[in-house]
């Protein structure tokens, strides 16, 4: 090994324990600002004659395209990209998030046998199915506050034959009250929540049809 090596090595060796020691150090290099959490609410009120559910359903989590599989809350200013909103996320990913509405929401009916997630190993009588198509906020030109879109298509499949029995799409839309992330957020829970009421109304009759 030639002295020249050999003192590189000495200086790279002793350089490890500072940038330790910087890393430790907050505030000596630079890291992304904490975000602020937000999550939205589960459906809590039906209409009183609401079909009652007899039978077992198993909430499957929605399949999103990469730009909405996130924790990130999206928006559009055009209709070719995706952008987010800095220093906010959702508490899950957003169809994770979704699902776990969902499962909520038909529990808040008090008038279904049993619902839950595919994950606790249910035996269901139906599986929901369903594609997170739109969930953003959108903020065209000349707009002071973005207008928030979801749309949710689901199927509802019998089991065991794994036969679809029937299939809608939801489509709802808020208007945020500013351009602040707050407003966007209580928009978005505006607009899921009707979507929710929609697809649980929906499956609740719909199952009660096919006669399980």
């Amino acid at each position: 090994m030639s002295d020249t090596t050999r003192r590189n090595l000495l200086l790279a060796a002793a350089a490890l324990p500072l940038s330790g020691g910087l890393a430790a150090c907050g505030g000596l290099i630079p890291q992304a600002p904490p975000s602020n959490l937000y999550n939205l609410s589960p459906k809590t009120t039906f209409p009183p004659d609401l079909p009652r559910a007899d039978w077992q359903l198993v909430v499957e989590e929605p399949y999103a395209a990469g730009g909405l599989d996130t924790h990130k809350i999206a928006i559009y200013t055009n209709p070719y990209e995706v952008k987010y909103y800095a220093e906010a996320r959702w508490a899950e990913r957003a169809p994770r998030m979704v699902q776990t509405l969902l499962v909520e929401s038909f529990e808040n009916t008090g008038k279904i046998v049993a619902v839950g997630r595919q994950s606790v190993g249910l035996r269901s009588d139906f599986n929901l199915k369903s594609d997170l198509r739109e969930f953003q906020a959108v903020l065209k030109d000349g707009q002071a506050a973005p207008e928030v879109i979801i749309v949710l298509q689901v199927k509802l499949i019998a089991q065991p034959k794994q036969q679809i029995v029937a299939s809608a799409t939801f489509e709802r839309r808020a208007t945020a009250k500013n351009a602040a992330i707050l407003s966007v957020v209580e928009a978005f829970d505006d607009a899921l929540g009707k979507v929710l009421r929609d697809t649980v109304q929906w499956v609740m009759a719909t199952g009660k049809k096919d006669g399980a």
